[in-house]
């Protein structure tokens, strides 16, 4: 567990919470799933093949434009800045991108107890798989979800991967999700924009069924940045200006990602979608928090000036339904609990992508925990998430320091 000089890294104000990382994201590894497929699909699933010099995967035949492991941290531990991360192939990573036991070493040394774990490869709300026959989509997302189970396993229950959906077709997806549920996988990973697919939006009662199951099973729906073909649109050179750098290019495309879950989360609130499922919740993942006071302003003036009479006002939408993730915010995370209070906001590291808090996620947030109560820190930084998931922190809570049973 946590070595004792490693306690010092972590700030006093969290000496005694269980940290829970509300998103960081898995390196797949090579034989994931061609380890698991039928003989009669082996050739057609997700697989990395030699192309060229270069080890790229492909699905079905198909080039998935995806040669790198989606990591910025390499193999020795030091962080890869800038767009030189894509040129990192598995071998170049931490091993704790795609390995379970490595994984919850580093995340002794770095005072943190369980991690939410998202997908790279398919998309992180599954949309490349459209890219393929519906066959092969949905065995490849079941042959995920089952790795993931394992992994979760693996982990000692340290790491809880959200399980991806066949949402291209609502029965299979409250199939998967009961599925999922049953194997221990804590929520559902779900595509923001399916109607650019020819699908109802996620408003329309066709999703009813799905929502249902998400309720019945306790199982939170979350929407993670980019999760969609619309959402990525920023990523790549759209939307910046001409005669910028690559660099420039990427942190435009940085900030302008969490644009998209604004964009999602108005969509939620304009429309009645959760009140017909007061239980449901949704999480808002890797988007940040800052904003959310002023899109609830804005929100509660627009839609009155609309003409539009909820039942519910957007504010009190959001305190019992909806969830947000924060990482690199200091001051602006300590301006959004005055402003929402703490019971609804998570802390987030996102490794280990290229905008992730790393290395030392919490000596990363420092003083600036001096803003928050210990009752607000023990919120933000675990016991939201751990409630919310309702996450197993048993083995944790034995095993690890003392300063953990406070």
């Amino acid at each position: 567990m946590m070595r004792a000089q490693d306690r010092a890294a972590v700030p006093a104000a969290l000496k005694d919470v269980a940290v829970v990382d509300a998103d960081t994201h898995l390196s797949e590894w090579y034989d994931l799933w061609t380890a698991r497929a039928p003989a009669s699909v082996k050739d057609r699933v997700p697989q990395v093949r030699l192309n060229g010099d270069k080890w790229q995967w492909f699905i079905d035949g198909q080039l998935l434009n995806r040669e790198n492991a989606s990591s910025a941290v390499r193999k020795d531990g030091a962080k890869q800045y800038g767009w030189d991360f894509q040129t990192m192939q598995l071998a170049d990573v931490h091993e704790g991108c795609y390995n379970p036991q490595a994984r919850v070493r580093m995340m002794d040394e770095e005072g943190i107890a369980a991690q939410i774990v998202y997908p790279n490869l398919l998309g992180f709300g599954g949309q490349k798989a459209m890219q393929v026959d519906a066959d092969i989509r949905n065995i490849s997302v079941q042959i995920f979800n089952d790795a993931m189970a394992e992994l979760q396993a693996d982990s000692g229950n340290r790491l809880y991967p959200m399980a991806m959906m066949p949402w291209w077709d609502v029965e299979l997806s409250v199939k998967e999700a009961r599925r999922c549920a049953a194997m221990g996988l804590r929520g559902i990973n779900m595509n923001s924009d399916p109607h650019e697919h020819g699908l109802p939006g996620l408003a329309d009662p066709h999703w009813n069924p799905l929502w249902q199951a998400c309720v019945d099973q306790s199982l939170p729906v979350n929407f993670h940045i980019g999760a969609s073909d619309e959402s990525t649109s920023w990523v790549g050179g759209r939307g910046h200006w001409p005669g910028q750098s690559a660099e420039q290019s990427l942190a435009f495309s940085s900030v302008m990602l969490v644009m998209g879950n604004l964009r999602v989360l108005t969509n939620i609130m304009v429309s009645d979608f959760l009140d017909r499922f007061p239980d449901l919740k949704v999480v808002s993942v890797e988007s940040g928090v800052g904003w959310i006071p002023f899109l609830l302003d804005a929100l509660e003036y627009q839609m009155f000036e609309a003409g539009l009479k909820p039942r519910r006002s957007p504010r009190e939408v959001f305190a019992s339904q909806i969830y947000a993730c924060s990482w690199f915010e200091r001051e602006g995370l300590a301006r959004a609990v005055q402003a929402l209070g703490a019971d609804n906001l998570l802390f987030e590291t996102d490794f280990p992508h290229p905008t992730c808090l790393y290395p030392s996620p919490l000596g990363y947030m420092g003083e600036a925990l001096d803003a928050f109560s210990p009752g607000d820190c023990r919120k933000i930084f675990g016991g939201n998430a751990e409630r919310l998931y309702n996450l197993d922190l048993t083995v944790w809570r034995e095993t690890s320091p003392a300063r953990a049973h406070a």
